[in-house]
């Protein structure tokens, strides 16, 4: 099995792992990102078949994001709410669609999470699933609670 050339998988994915990234860790997307390719060019030389690197590749930011959330919570004092208070949630908000990205911030971690890489990841579902480690039919209901939820909270808009 040939594996094309690390740079070409690279030079064919490097917006999607940066903007999932920099979607899944705001402030940090970059550090993720580049964890994410360090992480994808010491397991390139082991993979055994070349289907479907970009959600290989996904997968993997997916997993460096959640990391550096773990790290970021142990390093956090936990008496220390004012910090937690102003840390940003999803995107500055000179972004359009801020305040969107504020309530999808706001959406229980795995809704959040599997709404991030099946919209701006682009993932079907199985990959989805794949990332989150649960089903194709469990990741259908994550996403699809978390719509749910950000269209009442876009009704309730005056």
């Amino acid at each position: 099995m040939s594996l094309p050339p690390f740079q070409h998988l690279v030079d064919d994915h490097w917006r999607d792992v940066a903007r999932l990234a920099h979607a899944l860790a705001p402030g940090h997307g970059e550090d993720v990102a580049q964890q994410a390719w360090t992480q994808a060019l010491a397991a390139y030389p082991r993979l055994t078949h070349a289907r479907n690197l970009r959600s290989w590749l996904l997968t993997i930011t997916h997993r460096c994001a959640m990391d550096h959330h773990r790290s970021a919570r142990r390093t956090t004092p936990h008496d220390d709410v004012s910090t937690l208070a102003e840390a940003p949630v999803l995107g500055p908000p000179e972004l359009p669609d801020g305040d969107l990205w504020a309530r999808v911030g706001a959406l229980p971690v795995r809704q959040r999470d599997a709404l991030v890489l099946r919209f701006v990841g682009d993932l079907d579902h199985r990959a989805v699933a794949a990332a989150l480690g649960t089903s194709p039919g469990m990741s259908r209901r994550l996403v699809s609670d978390a719509i749910a939820t950000l269209r009442l909270d876009l009704q309730d808009l005056p």
